[in-house]
């Protein structure tokens, strides 16, 4: 029995897609439950941030998440496969028209991905000052809360409707299988066989 954790949402719903091709059989969570068994395996519907903590914990032995929020979490997790659902890209919005001025010597960037925000501006050899915001993240530029922000971007289409515009791209992302260390080595076998099994649909 293996156990997964899946992010809530769309991405849950692609990925026990996949689970439909390779294994012939329905998987939905029925109404709002949380667990999920079905053909020798166990799933869970957590939180999208929250599915590395499981995996990294042991509660799961896999999971199903972005590269962006394995990359803030930093967790020492096996990546398995590339899924090639979920692809985004984590990049600098700023108001239209303005530029980032690289010679000042700090800069207020509101964001939720505050680890790889900062990695990439003290790359770039500048100080900087994390607003982490949970929500509507657009809006910290406008009313002069940042003076950027470094968010998700799929289309870009959000960010142009709040009068901001898609800068520099900081990382592309999109959704991996993950294993937890131990699980890996203990049970080696199943999850191989697993990563062969999805990689085909």
């Amino acid at each position: 029995m293996l156990t997964i954790a899946l992010p809530k949402g769309r991405i849950a719903e692609q990925t026990l897609e996949k689970f439909e091709k390779v294994f012939e059989e329905k998987f939905v969570f029925e109404d709002r439950k949380l667990i999920l068994k079905k053909a020798g395996f166990t799933f869970l519907n957590v939180r999208n941030q929250d599915v590395p903590t499981y995996v990294m914990y042991g509660a799961a032995d896999l999971g199903v998440v972005g590269l962006d929020v394995l990359e803030e979490k930093g967790y020492d997790l096996v990546k398995l496969l590339d899924l090639q659902i979920g692809q985004c890209r984590v990049a600098i919005g700023l108001k239209a028209g303005e530029s980032i001025d690289w010679t000042r010597s700090e800069i207020t960037v509101a964001t939720k991905h505050e680890k790889i925000a900062k990695r990439f501006f003290e790359q770039k050899a500048m100080a900087v000052n994390i607003v982490k915001l949970y929500g509507s993240i657009e809006l910290a530029p406008l009313v002069g809360l940042s003076d950027c922000i470094v968010d998700i971007v799929e289309t870009g289409e959000t960010m142009k409707q709040n009068g901001l515009e898609v800068g520099q791209t900081i990382m592309q992302s999109s959704v991996y299988l993950v294993s937890n260390k131990n699980a890996y080595y203990g049970k080696k076998e199943q999850i191989l066989t697993l990563r062969e099994k999805l990689a085909t649909t």
